[in-house]
């Protein structure tokens, strides 16, 4: 590490760890200087997204001192090399270019994004059309990023209205891909193979089955009735797509960040173009204010320094992420690859050890169910737990208003309990009742859940990511750690490695041995 985030890191631990409680009192501007907003459109269109990071540790000097961190690691010119395309990912020599599907990136990068969207509008259309026949039913095959972005998406927005009936299976376990089949009816069905490489052997398959499921009942041509999504489309075409139901998307874009490539074709498919669209428009308002706002002020600089306060500072070895909208129930899911797959590193970008804890464990669910299973470990268990609160000031349903007023007063009541503490019994000296309080968590609050807030809320996490990557020096664009698992499976199955004697043991107990 250099001398300059040596000194910065230094200034940081040395820092007085005040409480929540001491950092309010007297301090009426905290909530102020500690929350922003970021939004998008006009007038009565005017959105956004809320962020208050008040009731965490941060203070003024803390702020400095990270600002001080970003600075001696280069923040600035690695978020601009970013956005020009350089090849951010070292150790495979490549670019991360997702930010280029949302308008901001190297002008010819912008121009082949929207190139490739434009043919997949057209693919969208041709089927909405009928050009391929009657399409009633998607089965949307992939894993890891090529299957996390697009439930997400579609499990939020097409709960009151969806084109297409959209079921995504990602697990080899061939119980989901048949649960799939039985909601299907196959004489209206197509098939979308998500595949960067078009190899992963959970994903070609389970697409291998859906043909055979086609096949065997009554679909002459069952590769008709696939469209490929992928960065490699001559292994599609070879494996039976045609070139005209091949969307092809950029080499440079990461799995875990492809949702806004040809991968979200599903989205477009089942929610509409025009969701798919404003969910993209969501994120450029995100890209727009990443890109040109500084220090403290950077909403999505401003989460990474809290996140590197609870892991380096304060020993936080878990985050977690509860939605308060069961549109988001997927949301901690997702966050958990995006997160822990670009940040789970043990060494720097230069190929040197860490010097210090890199992502944390990143877990969550949904309010209030929450509530009444892991809160009891949050309010008075062991450990400190950051924590993050999403919500809607809009409800997504149709019912009684006190539905959502419930669930509101719930998110902020967990918030303000976690922060405040005290004893619940008569006499205020029951330890069994006792909440310490002066724990941590912030809140994201949307105007509404819409897809531009989606597409906000999803990208900021990026970004988010991207900037924890920079402050602690690591490279957030590969994932080794998937491999070494993966080959093992493969040297099983072929018969071609020696194992542990657990291993084996296990291999004879369920006859693979």
């Amino acid at each position: 590490m250099s001398d300059s985030r040596t000194a910065a890191w230094q200034r940081i631990e040395a820092l007085p760890q005040e409480s929540l409680g001491d950092l309010f009192a007297g301090d009426d501007a905290r909530v102020d200087r500690l929350s922003g907003r970021i939004g998008w459109g006009e007038g009565e269109d005017a959105a956004g997204i809320r962020f208050d990071w008040s009731k965490t540790h941060l203070t003024d000097d803390l702020l400095a001192g990270f600002e001080a961190l970003a600075e001696a690691s280069d923040f600035t010119g690695k978020r601009a090399a970013l956005f020009a395309g350089d090849a951010m990912n070292v150790t495979e020599g490549r670019a991360a270019e997702h930010t280029a599907q949302r308008g901001f990136g190297s002008e010819a990068s912008v121009e082949e994004a929207q190139a490739l969207l434009a043919r997949m509008q057209m693919l969208v259309e041709a089927i909405r059309e009928g050009a391929l026949g009657q399409i009633e039913h998607l089965i949307h095959i992939g894993i890891g990023g090529s299957a996390l972005g697009p439930a997400l998406a579609i499990n939020a927005l097409t709960r009151d209205l969806s084109y297409v009936d959209c079921h995504v299976v990602s697990n080899i376990d061939g119980v989901a891909l048949e649960a799939a089949f039985e909601a299907c009816d196959p004489a209206t069905t197509m098939i979308a193979v998500a595949s960067k490489t078009f190899t992963t052997i959970e994903t070609m398959t389970n697409a291998d089955s859906a043909l055979t499921w086609l096949r065997e009942n009554g679909v002459t041509d069952p590769h008709g009735r696939v469209v490929a999504l992928t960065a490699n489309p001559e292994a599609a075409v070879e494996w039976g797509v045609d070139e005209t139901r091949v969307l092809p998307f950029m080499e440079s874009v990461g799995g875990r960040y492809s949702l806004w490539s040809s991968i979200g074709f599903p989205v477009a498919l089942a929610a509409g173009l025009d969701e798919f669209a404003a969910m993209l428009d969501g994120a450029a308002a995100v890209d727009e204010h990443f890109a040109n706002t500084d220090g403290r002020d950077n909403l999505c600089l401003r989460a990474a320094f809290a996140d590197q306060y609870y892991a380096r500072v304060r020993g936080c070895q878990t985050r977690a992420v509860f939605a308060y909208d069961e549109r988001l129930a997927l949301f901690p899911s997702y966050l958990q690859q995006l997160e822990m797959e670009s940040n789970g590193k043990r060494v720097t970008s230069q190929g040197e050890p860490v010097d210090g804890p890199t992502a944390p464990i990143t877990w969550g669910g949904v309010g209030t169910d929450a509530q009444h299973a892991v809160f009891q470990l949050l309010h008075q268990g062991t450990h400190m737990v950051p924590v993050d609160f999403i919500a809607s000031i809009a409800p997504g349903d149709a019912l009684n208003p006190a539905h959502h007023r419930i669930l509101l007063t719930n998110c902020f009541a967990q918030g303000a309990a976690l922060m405040a503490g005290g004893n619940m019994s008569a006499d205020g000296k029951d330890p069994a009742r006792e909440f310490p309080g002066n724990r941590p968590s912030a809140t994201i609050l949307c105007d509404d859940l819409d897809a531009a807030t989606l597409g906000a809320l999803i990208a900021f996490h990026e970004h988010r990511t991207f900037a924890n990557a920079v402050l602690m020096g690591i490279n957030p664009f590969d994932q080794f750690g998937v491999e070494l698992g993966k080959k093992m499976a493969k040297d099983i199955d072929g018969g071609a490695a020696e194992f542990d004697a657990s291993t084996k043991a296990l291999l004879e107990a369920s006859g693979l041995g």
